[in-house]
């Protein structure tokens, strides 16, 4: 059954009250409060590890529709930067001691070294992948815009007004409107049909852009 009109009562709101609104609303989330607290405990003092995509915007697409926590979320995926090692070693030890933190968690968990990303993604999507300099750069080439969302909690001489870091390069309008509007910044095509697909499964209220549609 799709949600009433009421779902989009954010839509269309300034910039900065819709970043409150989607604060709050992860943070009263105690799946996503649990997740952000131990990504904190796996960082350390560095707080290097961002919570990413999915688990952020399906929890306000269920919050706003009125559908149970985990509806439609498949796993958390959790990236960070490290180029002082790009060997798999360096970043399957990383995957084990989060393996370790995120044990007895209700979702997988996946987690990436962005720095290390050009190194696979051609062989596995077919296209070149510029190097990252960052882990929030690779938030903005994500294959969709409501996708491309990132937080973590702040730490020490980190000034925020709830103690929550979002880094959302394309705003949050396209989360709150339920709209599904593909990023071109690099050729991601596939991923974005796919992704939309499944999404409208579990979200029938979305409106979907085609890749081809001009903005």
């Amino acid at each position: 059954m799709k949600a009433t009109s009421n779902h989009l009562r954010h839509a269309g709101l300034p910039f900065a009250r819709q970043r409150d609104i989607f604060s709050q609303m992860i943070l009263e989330s105690p799946l996503l409060t649990d997740a952000l607290h131990r990504l904190h405990e796996l960082g350390g003092e560095s707080s290097k590890f961002w919570l990413v995509s999915g688990a952020l915007y399906n929890t306000i697409w269920n919050r706003l529709t009125r559908r149970q926590a985990l509806h439609g979320i498949k796993d958390l995926d959790i990236i960070y930067f490290d180029s002082s090692d790009l060997s798999w070693e360096a970043e399957d030890a990383v995957i084990t001691r989060g393996a370790d933190v995120f044990r007895d968690f209700p979702l997988p968990v996946q987690i990436r070294n962005q720095a290390r990303v050009h190194l696979w993604f051609e062989k596995r999507f077919g296209q070149p992948y510029a190097p990252l300099r960052s882990a929030t750069e690779s938030i903005e080439r994500y294959s969709t815009i409501a996708h491309c969302v990132g937080a973590r909690l702040a730490k020490d001489g980190e000034v925020t007004e709830d103690g929550l870091l979002i880094h959302a390069p394309f705003g949050f309008d396209d989360i709150f409107s339920f709209r599904i509007r593909p990023n071109r910044a690099i050729d991601n095509r596939e991923t974005h049909e796919i992704k939309a697909t499944r999404a409208l499964k579990f979200w029938p209220e979305l409106r979907v852009q085609d890749w081809d549609t001009p903005e």
